[in-house]
């Protein structure tokens, strides 16, 4: 794994914790590939591994280089999570010729929990901190994309996903933080095209998060893609033993050649 901040504490950083990082799964190619950060789910507390290695080798079989992101998670609170994925981007965009990327074709991907990370990361973004003695700091953290697979989106009303919402924010938030991190109210202009899907019968992360997020992006005409199965437990990941849900991989294929990813 390849850590974030090189030897440096990251910001927030607890004494003897994990050191946020991440594993780079890279496509030989005379051409920069286009590239995606994987977030996995697990609630902000844990993060599955059948979310992380498995769907980056999958992104490779497209063409596609993936970096599967060792997010912080519980004990560690917001931003940590965020300023863990816009460091990861930031970090890809500056060392791109030497991964053999375009850094103008930079996606996130998240499941569940890591969707909604992801999300965040879509709708909280900067142009890089041009003063910063730190080169990477300069870089953008805008992905250029997001693909989010049954995320969490909302962290208000009767669909929010309360297990989220503790690891992130504690058990007392306060009403700011959780309208802050509803990423269905974050949406702006700038939020990248998103490609989404989810189960009608998820019963761990309401269908209704991916409804809000795609609701919010036709409101910004931003362009995306929403593909709902009827059936299929929470936490699929890549859907390989579900005949009908594994087809989110085609589908999500051809949305990211449509993309030029």
């Amino acid at each position: 794994m390849e850590r974030l901040w090189n030897g440096k504490e990251p910001p927030f950083y607890l004494d003897g914790e994990e050191t946020p990082a991440f594993t780079p799964y890279l496509v030989e190619s005379s051409q920069p590939t286009s590239a995606i950060v994987i977030l996995p789910g697990g609630g902000y507390g844990m993060r599955a591994e059948h979310e992380g290695e498995p769907v980056a080798k999958w992104l490779n079989s497209l063409g596609i280089s993936a970096f599967v992101l060792h997010y912080r998670v519980a004990p560690y609170k917001h931003p940590s999570p965020l300023i863990d994925v816009q460091r990861a981007i930031r970090t890809i965009r500056f060392s791109a010729k030497d991964w053999g990327v375009d850094p103008n074709r930079l996606g996130v991907l998240g499941f569940s929990a890591g969707g909604h990370l992801a999300a965040t990361a879509g709708t909280h973004f900067d142009e890089g901190d041009g003063h910063a003695t730190d080169p990477i700091e300069r870089e953008s953290s805008r992905p250029d994309l997001l693909v989010l697979c049954y995320p969490v989106i909302t962290f208000q009303g009767a669909t929010r996903h309360q297990g989220s919402i503790d690891n992130l924010l504690g058990e007392v938030p306060s009403e700011a933080e959780l309208e802050r991190l509803s990423n269905e109210k974050q949406v702006k202009e700038q939020t990248p095209p998103t490609f989404l899907w989810h189960t009608a019968d998820d019963a761990s992360v309401h269908v209704e998060n991916s409804f809000l997020f795609a609701r919010a992006l036709r409101e910004k005409n931003i362009p995306f893609e929403l593909h709902i199965f009827e059936q299929g437990r929470h936490g699929l990941g890549l859907a390989n033993e579900d005949d009908q849900v594994r087809d989110w991989q085609g589908q999500c294929a051809r949305w990211l050649k449509k993309h030029h990813f």
